[in-house]
């Protein structure tokens, strides 16, 4: 098994402070093959891939908790199965805390157990809480940082995201595998958090990951500056390709929101949504996490599917009638439906709609998750809205926000052209 560093077997896990409950040394070294794979965002075929690592980890050792635990967590983390609709995730997840129970584990591992099967439950911030006991007496855990990194990302719990890796960062010495990765899960943070200078000079340390979500920031970068063609170029070149072989819900939503993002630029996209639905219709009843169906419907919309949007919106409400201990269905009452709805009275020709919808939640978006230059097209799509209000109220809404936004990104191209068409409706003074 080829790679640029050895992968751990039992005794360099050992010897790391993190001992893994298996005889195999095989099962030791795939699993670590696994989490790089993980911690860099790649399938790398000289490794043998992430499935083919898990099948052949499985293999080593079918009693190995841990290698349960990263498997189930991978599934769960990339956030388009939940064991509510998938029964062989369900009974894997089951199997795995039957094996931990019939297993001598140690503490970490069985907080491990614990915190993925919280995670498949919905009851994200108790899985960190999990995580963060692992970390707290083992900071050098990447399996335990990376999984709640990922989670408080999906919760929008940025100060958390940022000080779980700040606590644990000291003893990530340069030679500790991936620990440069953990410079580019601080910098992240940092920058989710407004310490821009602090987060850039971390990022020059550390490694270049999602390449596929580079090019997403290249093309924004070319929808701010109104060159859309060489935006459309990006999508169709590199971002579409990407969601047609991977299925990943970060090319998911990327590409639905950078469709609408140029759809609100009044840009037409042609048949594109089509491409898209065909890969978002299938979660339309997932509700695994409200950032997701938020741009399942963006697509659904886009393609005109009424059915598709009306089974989304049906089943959310029922999800948020019945939330038992899962977080994004507790939250879908009082922020994911009316951000929905307020996408759909958009579409349908109703701004004023969305405007009444969005703006008494608009500080509460980031508890859906995602990035600030995410999470930016629902700023992007209440401006619109406003700007298109009939209501004279609206439209002050409307440069209100512009003179807000220009306050906090200074000459920006984008703001620039919504403060001209509002001077063009006699908006402003």
């Amino acid at each position: 098994m080829a790679a640029t560093a050895p992968l751990r077997d039992c005794q360099a896990w050992k010897d790391a402070g993190l001992p893994l409950s298996t005889p195999s040394n095989e099962a030791c070294r795939l699993f670590d093959a696994t989490l790089t794979q993980y911690v860099k965002w790649t399938n790398d075929q000289s490794l043998g891939g992430i499935e083919g690592c898990l099948s052949k980890l499985r293999a080593a050792d079918p009693n190995f908790a841990l290698g349960h635990a990263i498997a189930n967590g991978l599934i769960l983390i990339g956030t388009g199965s939940s064991v509510r609709l998938d029964k062989e995730l369900d009974l894997a997840v089951k199997t795995m805390v039957e094996i931990s129970k019939a297993q001598p584990l140690t503490q970490r591992e069985r907080l491990h157990v614990s915190a993925v099967e919280t995670f498949a439950k919905g009851n994200l911030p108790k899985a960190c809480e999990l995580w963060e006991q692992i970390l707290q007496d083992y900071p050098t855990d990447m399996l335990a940082l990376k999984f709640s990194h990922d989670a408080y990302f999906y919760l929008g719990y940025q100060e958390q995201m940022r000080d779980s890796v700040a606590r644990i960062y000291p003893f990530w010495t340069p030679d500790i595998p991936l620990s440069s990765y953990v410079k580019g899960m601080y910098s992240f943070g940092l920058m989710e958090t407004n310490f821009y200078d602090r987060a850039e000079k971390l990022a020059k340390e550390g490694s270049d990951m999602l390449a596929c979500h580079n090019y997403w920031h290249w093309a924004l970068y070319l929808i701010e500056k109104g060159e859309y063609e060489a935006a459309l170029t990006i999508y169709d070149d590199h971002i579409l390709p990407s969601l047609q072989v991977s299925g990943a819900m970060l090319d998911v939503v990327d590409s639905c929101s950078m469709l609408f993002r140029l759809q609100m630029e009044g840009v037409s996209v042609g048949e594109r949504w089509q491409d898209v639905l065909s890969v978002t219709r299938k979660h339309s009843r997932d509700h695994i996490l409200l950032f997701n169906d938020v741009h399942f419907l963006m697509a659904s919309l886009g393609a005109g599917d009424s059915r598709t949007t009306q089974e989304l919106l049906t089943t959310l409400r029922d999800a948020s009638e019945s939330p038992g201990e899962n977080w994004q269905h507790l939250l879908a009452r009082d922020v994911g439906l009316p951000l929905c709805q307020a996408l759909v009275e958009a579409q349908s020709g109703n701004p004023d709609g969305a405007v009444e919808l969005l703006l008494p939640i608009r500080y509460r978006t980031v508890q859906i998750g995602g990035s600030n230059a995410q999470r930016d097209v629902f700023n992007q799509l209440l401006i619109h809205a406003a700007l298109n209000c009939s209501s004279s109220t609206h439209k002050n809404v409307a440069r209100s926000l512009l003179m807000e936004r220009d306050a906090l990104k200074p000459n920006s191209p984008l703001t620039a052209r919504l403060l001209r068409r509002a001077a063009a409706v006699h908006l402003l003074q």
